[in-house]
């Protein structure tokens, strides 16, 4: 008879449990690095804020897509999660470093879409990089 932390269904809903924890742990990471608050922005009606954070939250849950593909152990796929993450947010800085004309921040906060959409886009894109490392 198979153990139950042998199980898929285990497996899966472990998986899940950390996913979880680790995506509201980096969000309010997220959430200490930018200038604005994400939840009040978007609660507001901030579609630029909101295409951001779902960009991040994309690309935090893409990026663990491929670490539990490709690890064993819930403990080294929260590693490589935890170490994707690192990426996406260095990503981040790189992006605001690179556009000197004008900050991200303030344009996100200001409901400037179209620096919203390519934050998100960025998010995303990073995402598929990583995660392709990661494999």
């Amino acid at each position: 008879m198979e153990r139950l932390w042998d199980s898929i269904a285990f497996q899966t809903a472990a998986n899940y449990s950390v996913v979880i924890v680790c995506m509201i742990v980096f969000l309010a990471v997220f959430e200490f690095v930018t200038s604005y608050r994400n939840w009040d922005e978007i609660k507001k009606g901030n579609l630029a804020v909101a295409l951001a954070t779902g960009g991040k939250i994309f690309g935090i849950a893409n990026i663990f897509r491929f670490s539990i593909e490709h690890n064993d152990s819930l403990v080294t796929m929260m590693g490589w999660g935890v170490f994707g993450f690192v990426l996406l947010l260095i990503g981040y800085f790189t992006f605001e470093f690179l556009t000197p004309k004008f900050r991200i921040d303030e344009e996100i906060k200001q409901d400037n879409r179209a620096v919203g959409f390519i934050s998100m886009v960025i998010s995303v894109g990073l995402s598929f990089v990583i995660g392709a490392g990661i494999s």
